[in-house]
């Protein structure tokens, strides 16, 4: 809910959602959408645990939300450093010396987002 969302913010918590939701446009039991907590400027992570994909979907969807005031930049730290940074997760989440330079180098193709090559602690995996 709303309500839980600004709760969370004003207590010093994160507020996470689905990116799932935003990939569906919407929740699927009908709570409140995570576009709708990015309008807010009430979102701070987006994570999925049954849809992988969804991640960098969701990043670029954010992005292009001209709703909201995210830059394909703060769109993407919603699903790389802020998760880490939550989880204390230091060597990881940005781009950086000494960081395990988990990177992934994808494409847009109409409203397709496409991987090209991933890296996983610098060495090419895909």
């Amino acid at each position: 809910t709303f309500e839980a969302a600004e709760a969370s913010r004003k207590h010093g918590m994160n507020v996470l959602m689905g990116a799932p939701n935003i990939v569906r446009g919407g929740s699927h039991s009908g709570n409140v959408a995570a576009s709708e907590l990015a309008q807010l400027g009430l979102l701070d992570i987006l994570s999925s645990d049954y849809y992988p994909a969804s991640l960098l979907d969701a990043a670029f969807r954010v992005a292009d939300d001209e709703s909201n005031r995210f830059t394909l930049p703060q769109a993407v730290r919603l699903v790389t450093k802020n998760p880490a940074q939550a989880l204390n997760l230091q060597d990881r989440g940005v781009i950086g010396e000494g960081k395990r330079a988990d990177l992934v180098l994808a494409h847009r193709q109409g409203n397709h987002i496409h991987i090209d090559h991933v890296w996983r602690q610098g060495k090419r995996v895909f």
